[in-house]
């Protein structure tokens, strides 16, 4: 079937959290290949703009490309392909939804006609992909039934993400879907407005399984929230405040004005506790909230026991107090200062002669800013509520009842808004002296946050004077009164507690340090955080060994993605880290940070092309230029002046440029001097000397010799003095004097502790042994210049060559023409990363490219098994050898290594070749 006949499909979806290819913003991406729709752009689908302008009105206001309103509208009748439509669908259904968004973009996939990336900002990550999925099925069902049916929707999300989607075909059933998944995940008002307030203060956040608990900020310096309790809020503080008695007791003893009460257990102590207070009497539970179980003003013995039985349904225990006259405030404490004061009201209706009690419910309902629970700003009034109904009985109505025109009728006892009622601000009216006598009550329970409920007959004098005091303290105040009152001037509260949480001059980041690169990543993250752990800090790193927390590796595996990366971030001592990022993780998530203090990128070289859409070294180039496109403002872009690809990211490099070469001295490169000239970086290696020197604002240190670090071989390993150079700009980015940075680079060597799988060398066997992760051209190339200025003097050099099976062929030829060029005796393997070649075609591959070489056959041994040719290398080591293994399984190799016993009966005269090939 050709394109011109093929319905469009969905060919891949991903969800983008952190900067990535295409934007620094998070985003969904859609991969859809347009099939015969290529063909079909928007101006020759009939009435396709008018039936989807009359579907979604809200598109007229797109101003696209043209950056007004009506600037989609322009796109679709000038003709614009269905791709495109996608993308503006999608974000207009998350507007629709409640999460407006507006930035989007369609390309073509270069080289695949018809294919299209569609990526759309998002404002609810649970909902990115389903407004894809939607936005797909509704402009699908607006097309002519010959051009409709695009396939594999499922790979965008399935219908377990939102029950029956796929039966959606009405923008208004696709709203309705997309809202109340995104409901389902939606935090709070009061949670939401804490988010904002940190992002505005640039505080990274993460949301912690879903849930309202929120991580603010980075390892050592991070922060914990679930609405307005934080980490610091304490135990015993909490406890107090939920235990009315025992804090009423606490405020007495310092003299806040209280209402005197009594704890019961049964009616009958109700009642009698209520004969010795006299007057009217207020009945709660102990150590309940939100106003459940709350009667006020009750006199007549019934009463009180109605209400006992209303609020021992919410506490074993109930307090009988006396009822203080005055209008019901919540005063909001934080970090023992007044910021904000609500009259709160509780709910009632005004009666039209006409309707029903129920109706009139009802209509207060309707409210927009009404919603259940705590989901809105005020909270719809329930018509079953127990308070709600005895409140009524009181005054003698019912549901049913028609009040007269002007009757107010009073629906709930409380005046809290999660019982339905509505709130004034008073915030600038409150007099200092119930302003100090809130500010005392926090401070006396030990709550950093606190909602203070205080009654006063007029807020604006003291409660000492006209009656009144505080009716309780409560621990994890909610702030939707404050954030957005019925009445009077909106109060950002959520700011003094980030604030507070946050000082002004505090930092809730650790430093960050990412590195990226075709070879070398892994030493020079080990090398910048050894460098950090001598500073003294406790230092995050992940490559692709694992990750590891002050040199404990925490987690084995290959940790160079942004879920790695996260792990670092999250964990509460870290206070620096160092973070490898490859190609893969960037393409499948993007980074895991939405900038970081330090970008390097070594080099690109080929490796991983044909894979992902990522077919030459230009693709690799600007996936890995990411990297320090996320550098923040004040942070360091640390390049490789030999690299002419890297040399290309500097335009686009976030912060100030630092550049590293091997050629210093008087071959220093022209544009490294002009750079160093005007006051920039730069970190240089001066072969005549072997001095690596850092420029920097018109200034030169000595940091070391390249000898003088154990992990270059005395110089020899010219790549180990290139990842030095790289280490020493990196540190010299995150604030580590030179001379330190020297110091602490003496003592890296490339031992298997320090450097596991990175040239580690080992001399028991009567030969020496050299394990390196050689896995791609270049990275074997320059290991094999290094073995060959370490030839021994009579010996033969004797390899394990492989690469992993997902490589293109000429560069699985090209490992084996290498291999010839730098080797005696090879032994090829497959396993374990053939990933999916039949066994045996890598090994064929590799042997075709050193025969293409000149190689003489008889050099040449296969094995498919890594621990196979790893015996093999071994068995054929005699005295005076040279073994160079590059293996996969990095500690497993170095462990057979260890293990190995040589044969005693060997003849270590005799100069022993390889068996030939067995496959």
């Amino acid at each position: 079937m050709t394109s011109s006949d093929r319905p469009a499909r969905v060919l891949e979806r991903a969800l983008y959290r952190g900067p990535h290819l295409y934007s620094a913003t998070p985003m969904a991406r859609i991969q859809l290949d347009l099939g015969r729709l290529e063909n079909w752009p928007t101006d020759r689908l009939g009435d396709f703009t008018s039936l989807l302008l009359t579907l979604l009105p809200g598109l007229r206001n797109h101003g696209c490309c043209y950056g007004e309103p009506g600037g989609f509208v322009r796109r679709l009748e000038a003709g614009t392909w269905f791709g495109h439509v996608v993308e503006h669908v999608a974000l207009e259904l998350q507007t629709l939804a409640g999460a407006p968004v507006s930035r989007g973009k369609t390309r073509s996939v270069r080289g695949r006609p018809g294919v299209y990336d569609i990526l759309y900002a998002y404002g609810v990550e649970e909902g990115a992909l389903l407004a894809g999925r939607l936005a797909l099925q509704l402009c699908d069902g607006l097309l002519p039934i010959e051009l409709s049916g695009v396939e594999g929707l499922d790979r965008i999300c399935s219908d377990d993400t939102a029950p029956g989607v796929e039966k959606i075909r009405s923008a208004e059933a696709a709203v309705e879907a997309l809202t109340g998944l995104m409901r389902r995940h939606a935090l709070g008002p009061s949670t939401q407005s804490l988010v904002d307030a940190a992002r505005r203060r640039g505080v990274p956040l993460e949301r912690m399984n879903g849930q309202s608990l929120i991580r603010l900020g980075w390892g050592a310096r991070q922060r914990m929230l679930r609405a307005s309790v934080t980490d610091r809020t304490g135990l015993i503080a909490a406890e107090l405040a939920g235990d009315k008695a025992q804090a009423k007791a606490l405020l007495a003893a310092i003299g806040c004005p209280v209402a005197e009460g009594e704890i019961v257990s049964s009616a009958e102590a109700a009642k009698a506790a209520a004969r010795r207070l006299g007057g009217l009497v207020a009945v709660k539970p102990l150590d309940a909230n939100h106003g459940r179980g709350v009667s006020t003003a009750l006199s007549e013995p019934e009463e009180v026991v109605r209400a006992f039985y209303g609020a021992v349904a919410h506490s074993r225990r109930v307090i009988v107090e006396r009822h203080l006259e005055g209008r019901d405030h919540r005063i909001l404490v934080v970090g023992g200062r007044v910021v904000a004061v609500s009259e709160r009201q509780p709910p009632f209706v005004v009666g039209d002669g006409l309707s029903t009690v129920a109706e009139l419910v009802e209509a207060l309902n309707s409210d927009p800013r009404r919603g259940d629970g705590h989901e809105k700003f005020m909270t719809r009034v329930r018509l079953d509520d127990q308070a709600v109904l005895a409140s009524l009985l009181r005054q003698g109505l019912s549901m049913r009842d028609r009040p007269a025109a002007g009757q107010k009728v009073r629906l709930h006892p409380a005046a809290n808004l999660s019982r339905g009622g509505s709130a004034i601000d008073r915030t600038d009216e409150i007099h200092p002296e119930n302003a100090a006598i809130a500010r005392r009550a926090a401070l006396a329970l030990g709550l950093d946050v606190a909602g203070v409920d205080m009654l006063a007959p007029d807020i604006r004098r003291s409660v000492r004077e006209t009656g009144g005091g505080v009716v309780e303290v409560n621990a994890a105040p909610g702030l939707r009164m404050h954030l957005a009152p019925s009445e009077g001037a909106p109060r950002d509260v959520a700011r003094p507690i980030i604030d507070m949480m946050f000082p002004p001059g505090a930092r809730a980041r650790v430093p960050i340090a990412a590195v990226t690169g075709t070879n070398g990543k892994s030493t020079v993250g080990r090398m910048v955080a050894h460098v950090l752990t001598v500073q003294g800090l406790t230092t995050g790193l992940t490559n692709t060994s694992g990750v590891y927390i002050g040199g404990e590796r925490v987690w084995k595996g290959d940790a160079s993605g942004p879920r790695s990366a996260r792990m670092v971030l999250r964990n509460p001592t870290v206070e620096a880290a160092v973070m490898e990022c490859a190609r893969g993780g960037i393409l499948r998530e993007g980074l895991a940070f939405d900038r970081c203090d330090v970008g390097c990128v070594l080099n690109v070289q080929p490796d991983h092309l044909g894979l992902k859409g990522v077919e030459t070294l230009e693709d690799l180039a600007r996936i890995k230029s990411v990297v320090v496109e996320s550098v923040a403002r004040r942070g360091l872009s640390v390049l490789n002046a030999d690299d002419p690809l890297t040399i290309r990211m500097a335009r686009h490099a976030g912060g100030r440029l630092c550049w590293f070469s091997m050629r210093g001295g008087a071959e220093t490169p022209g544009f490294v001097l002009k750079h160093i000239a005007e006051g920039g970086a730069a970190v240089l290696y001066d072969a005549a000397t072997d001095d690596i020197e850092l420029h920097d604002r018109g200034g030169t240190d000595l940091v070391c010799r390249a000898a003088e670090i154990p992990a270059t071989l005395e110089g020899r390993a010219a790549f180990n003095v290139a990842n030095a150079l790289a280490a020493v700009a990196v540190c010299h980015g995150l604030g580590v004097k030179a001379d330190r940075i020297g110091s602490s680079l003496r003592s890296f060597a490339s031992s298997f502790e320090q450097n596991p799988g990175r040239l580690n060398i080992h001399d028991g066997h009567g030969f020496r042994v050299i394990l390196d992760y050689a896995h791609n051209p270049e990275g074997l190339r320059a290991l094999g210049r290094l073995v060959q200025a370490m030839r021994p003097a009579t010996g033969r050099i004797i390899g394990m060559v492989s690469i992993p099976g997902d490589r293109r062929e000429e560069e699985i030829r090209a490992m084996g023409e290498i291999a010839a060029e730098c080797f005696d005796s090879i032994v090829f393997r497959e396993t374990p990363d053939n990933r999916g070649r039949p066994v045996g075609e890598v090994n064929r591959l590799l042997r075709e490219g050193a025969l293409g070489a000149g190689c003489d056959p008889s050099r040449l041994d296969a094995c498919v098994r890594e621990e196979d040719a790893v015996d093999a290398c071994l068995q054929a080591g005699r005295p005076g050898d040279l073994v160079v293994l590059t293996p996969t399984r990095v500690e497993e190799v170095w462990a057979q290594i260890q293990a190995f016993r040589p044969p005693e009966a060997a003849d270590h005269t005799s100069e022993v070749l390889l068996e030939p090939a067995h496959g």
